[in-house]
């Protein structure tokens, strides 16, 4: 552990002259040892009641209502966001650059659906502290610190501020994993855009804007064919060998109403790929980079490290999206 991270939690806990700050030291790493341990015992349990049937559906049932709108709104903010997030890499915290890296971090994720806060709540008070009231780390801190103290005093030590460090890295931790929610509905629209477009047109269309292209086409051909001078039927015929260009009037029209209806969808998609996610893994695997990154940062006392890469995979599968469209 650094020195600044034993300076920090020397102040806080106030210790006795008496006990080294070894001592110290070692307590507070076998504590959150212990904690981050037993949270990621709890992992297989938390995602089987909440990520598998009839859990999913009882998480998923939060997207009904006001989320039907916010979901639109977070699909099309967040490759504004995942812009933001690649600037704060890359303009570290230098004096040059200070003033950009702080508006960046000023920038808000999107709005916050009500799946995505229950999802985190259900993380803190299950996961993170085990259905019990207040933080739980504080408790195997404090267990492990009182064994030092016993040893050499009986005075009860001053503890009740370790709160306040640990607090907002919890906080930011779990806005990062409410945003990789968005994320993995962005990247459940273009796999189901792409498995629609195959099926149901025999066109390959990587993801909504794809889909809105196809569709724009269609639109046009039978706009077209429905106002041909020789009838329906022969305008069919010929535009289908010679296929009119749709107008930028219809394209944007279909393509707002497509990618609307693929959030209006993305909403509701966690009932059918929670499990799927939970059964591949994806879940596990998310939750325990997340507890991973949590204990660094409480280890450190650094500021929160958590950043999944959902986001960026489903920002180059957009970027594919346009391109293939030829808006790019």
């Amino acid at each position: 552990m650094p020195a600044n991270t034993l300076v920090t939690m020397h102040t806080v806990i106030s210790p006795q002259q008496n006990v080294s700050e070894i001592e110290i030291e070692q307590a507070i790493r076998t504590g959150i040892e212990r904690y981050f341990d037993d949270c990621r015992a709890r992992v297989p349990a938390f995602i089987d009641r909440h990520f598998h049937y009839p859990g999913a559906i009882a998480t998923n049932r939060m997207a009904l209502g006001w989320d039907m709108l916010r979901a639109p709104v977070n699909l099309l903010w967040a490759p504004v966001y995942a812009l933001v997030c690649l600037l704060k890499i890359l303009t570290p915290k230098r004096a040059g650059l200070m003033w950009l890296h702080n508006f960046a971090s000023r920038v808000p994720a999107g709005l916050t659906t009500r799946v995505q806060q229950h999802i985190s709540h259900l993380i803190l008070v299950d996961l993170l502290n085990d259905g019990q009231e207040g933080p739980l780390l504080d408790r195997y801190l404090i267990e492990a610190l009182e064994a030092v103290y016993e040893r050499h005093t009986p005075a009860p030590t001053d503890h009740q501020r370790f709160t306040k460090l640990i607090g907002p890295l919890v906080a930011d931790t779990l806005s990062q994993y409410r945003v990789t929610r968005t994320a993995s509905a962005d990247i459940t629209n273009s796999i189901s855009c792409t498995v629609l477009g195959a099926f149901a047109f025999q066109k390959f269309t990587p993801g909504g804007i794809g889909l809105g292209v196809v569709l724009a086409s269609m639109v046009a051909k039978t706009l077209a064919a429905r106002d041909f001078i020789l009838g329906e039927t022969i305008g069919s015929w010929y535009y289908s060998w010679f296929p009119p260009e749709p107008s930028l009037m219809t394209t944007v029209s279909v393509m707002v109403a497509v990618m609307a209806s693929l959030a209006a969808f993305a909403a509701l998609s966690g009932v059918i790929f929670d499990p799927v996610q939970a059964a591949v893994g994806l879940h596990r695997r998310r939750l325990h980079k997340l507890l991973n990154h949590l204990q660094r940062d409480v280890s450190l006392s650094t500021q929160s490290s958590f950043r999944p890469k959902d986001q960026f995979v489903a920002r180059i599968l957009d970027t594919f999206d346009m391109i293939r469209s030829g808006l790019l």
